[in-house]
């Protein structure tokens, strides 16, 4: 195996299920609707070929995450992901004590099946709650109602160890006051883990025709500053600080599958739409697959996988990845990884600029995004990638 800056981060497995009940209108998400009963057997033996093809380009890896997302994969049979969850144990080493999350929607449907999903191997399962409100969540396309997510995570709760679910915020219409009274029920209910994210206008989905046609308004620039503050004010005082932008955890209950993301360390991705970074005797690379279902399965029962971008990735870029998605935690990155990759320090002039800004600080040698240069983080790691 080639080594590299970010070895010991960890090796995960990310799975991309694809296929959704609906299509909520804000998600940009590689997901489909289908009318049809999706054939799982013939997916899942697809999914053990393309997860042996990676296994192929990076052997001899100890997994120690893997991530079932989405589309829905709570849509799939136990068995499927069993049959999955196989596979990576037979051509990689599975660490004992792996996470292993799944994306469930709270339906009451899809939340039955937990049981069956903690046999198969899930130890983490990750809620899409998105609202607690049953206007938002109609509005937000959801087909659970507020009091079906809670039942579903508190049945979450009786079959893992481990579980998260994920709020939108900056929703229409909505105040200060009322997402801070939403995030203190949330955090009743929230044993280690929150996912909180701004909503976003995707370019592409139905919100964006709603919203570029003045029918969908959404708080402006301040206003949206004001709930993130909110956010991190509410979070922090029970106990859920930020360790990244848009999470939130008890010491310790951060998720491990996206942290390796964040640090940067090497995945496969496999599955429709899925993407990669391997270490190969070539350099890093970054893999993505064919994103229509069926052409994907086309491909994998046809040539063993469904990559269509393979990228070797030189050290520059590498650099920059590497500073996009470390400055995202908390615990910032450390400037020593950033010079192996990018063969240059961090600019000091800037470095010392962004901090007389209090933008950034550099104690005990790590670099971190202050609570002030959180926010702007973009324009942050563009002056410190110049």
């Amino acid at each position: 195996m080639s080594d590299h800056p970010t070895r010991d981060v960890g090796f995960g497995v990310y799975v991309h299920w694809p296929f959704c009940a609906s299509k909520c209108p804000y998600c940009d998400f590689n997901s489909h609707v289908r009318h049809e009963p999706v054939d799982e057997r013939r997916f899942a033996a697809a999914f053990a070929r393309e997860i042996a093809h990676n296994a192929a380009l990076a052997p001899g890896r100890t997994v120690t995450s893997i991530f079932f997302g989405g589309g829905t994969p709570s849509l799939m049979q136990p068995a499927t992901i069993g049959v999955i969850l196989d596979a990576i144990a037979t051509h990689w080493s599975v660490a004992p004590g792996a996470e292993v999350t799944l994306e469930a929607n709270p339906t009451s449907v899809e939340a039955e099946r937990f049981r069956g999903y903690r046999l198969a191997g899930v130890n983490r399962v990750s809620l899409g709650v998105q609202a607690l409100d049953d206007a938002d969540l109609r509005a937000l396309g959801r087909r659970h109602t507020a009091a079906e997510a809670l039942a579903a995570v508190r049945l979450a709760a009786q079959s893992f160890e481990r579980y998260s679910f994920d709020l939108i915020y900056a929703r229409p219409r909505q105040t200060p006051q009322a997402w801070a009274a939403e995030l203190e029920q949330a955090i009743a209910h929230a044993v280690e883990h929150l996912s909180l994210y701004q909503l976003t206008i995707e370019p592409g989905t139905w919100y964006a025709r709603l919203h570029a046609a003045g029918k969908l308004v959404i708080p402006d620039d301040d206003a949206a500053r004001d709930l993130y503050d909110v956010t991190q004010e509410v979070c922090a005082r029970h106990g859920l600080p930020a360790y990244e932008i848009s999470n939130h955890a008890r010491p310790g209950a951060e998720s491990r599958h996206n942290l390796l993301y964040w640090r940067y360390g090497e995945y496969a991705g496999v599955g429709p739409g899925a993407h990669g970074r391997l270490v190969t005797n070539e350099g890093r690379m970054a893999l993505s697959t064919e994103r229509n279902p069926e052409q994907w399965l086309a491909l994998v029962e046809r040539d063993g996988n469904a990559i269509i971008e393979r990228e070797c990735l030189d050290m520059g870029t590498q650099a920059d990845e590497f500073l996009l998605m470390g400055l995202r935690l908390v615990e910032g990155i450390d400037p020593q990884r950033y010079a192996q990759f990018a063969g240059r320090p961090l600019p000091a002039e800037n470095l010392r600029f962004l901090a007389e800004q209090g933008l950034v600080d550099t104690a005990g040698g790590r670099l971190r995004a202050t609570a002030a240069g959180l926010p702007v983080l973009n324009a942050l790691i563009a002056d410190l990638a110049a």
